[in-house]
């Protein structure tokens, strides 16, 4: 979540296949520079120090990511949804020799990201370009049962696209996990939270261990907010996890167990046959 920008300043962009337009700018808060699609942030990136993550809920993929496996060891991971490809950039920097696969719809904002902001020389990060759903189906079969992560942050324009939000496509997600792997979803939502209750619901179906990390106000169905699911078939390695959270630089909660229950009492489970878009923000969101 970001600001809107000036239409006098100039940048490199490129014009998307669905009529956006896509640019790099310089971040105006922080060190590095955003991509910004139609005027909404959706991805920073600190070339000189990948490991600075500035959005909110990046902050929670990375926070999770940390948990995983030992402490520097590379991971197995797969990313649906380049964006400016933070968190691919990320593993690398404090995973050495992690291996990832990257799905992204859009041949004109990867060619922008290559372009503008450089991955790593020597990164292990293969990007295909496909819709995400029909990509998975092509990726490598040793993936199948041998990835660490997957992490789903899929959004055209505003929103997730409502065929990445069923009980169908989780289950085809959760055939490249290993035993222990984590699937982190990043949702946005608004007052109610009815789509990530279903979202929940869904997942909780396909991945029965789940936990929710949001801010609290989020949380709560206060105000639109990003939420980041993570789900695994097996007990979710969150010991540390309130305390860091809780800390900041983005102090947020983390719900699990009965609180997770609670949240998605009564939400119907997704499938392909009644699946929608996740709700569109209102445009006032991204201005400061």
């Amino acid at each position: 979540m970001g600001r809107s920008r000036s239409k006098d300043e100039s940048h490199p962009e490129v014009r998307l296949d669905h009529g956006g337009i896509a640019s790099v700018v310089p971040s105006e808060f922080t060190t590095g520079y955003e991509l910004v699609v139609d005027g909404t942030p959706q991805s920073h990136v600190d070339l000189d120090d990948p490991t600075h993550l500035h959005f909110e809920y990046v902050v929670r993929i990375g926070a999770v990511l940390d948990q995983l496996a030992a402490p520097g060891a590379p991971l197995t991971a797969v990313h649906l949804g380049a964006g400016a490809l933070t968190i691919p950039r990320y593993i690398e920097a404090t995973r050495p020799g992690s291996r990832q696969q990257v799905i992204e719809l859009e041949t004109q904002l990867v060619a922008l990201v290559r372009e503008q902001l450089p991955l790593p020389r020597g990164a292990s990060i293969r990007i295909r370009i496909g819709d995400a759903r029909a990509g998975i189906g092509r990726l490598p079969g040793a993936l199948v049962g041998n990835c660490d992560v997957i992490v789903s942050d899929v959004y055209s324009g505003a929103q997730t696209p409502a065929h990445l939000t069923s009980a169908e496509f989780y289950r085809e997600l959760s055939t490249l996990l290993s035993p222990a792997g984590v699937l982190l979803v990043n949702v946005a939502d608004g007052p109610g939270l009815a789509f990530a209750r279903r979202q929940v619901a869904t997942i909780a179906h396909v991945l029965p261990e789940v936990a929710l990390l949001a801010d609290t106000q989020v949380l709560k169905g206060r105000r639109f907010g990003n939420l980041v699911i993570a789900a695994s078939a097996s007990p979710l390695p969150t010991d540390w996890l309130p305390r860091m959270l809780a800390a900041g630089p983005h102090p947020a909660k983390i719900a699990q167990g009965s609180e997770v229950t609670a949240f998605a009492q009564g939400a119907r489970i997704v499938t392909d046959a009644d699946a929608v878009a996740s709700p569109k923000p209102d445009s006032s969101l991204f201005l400061r």
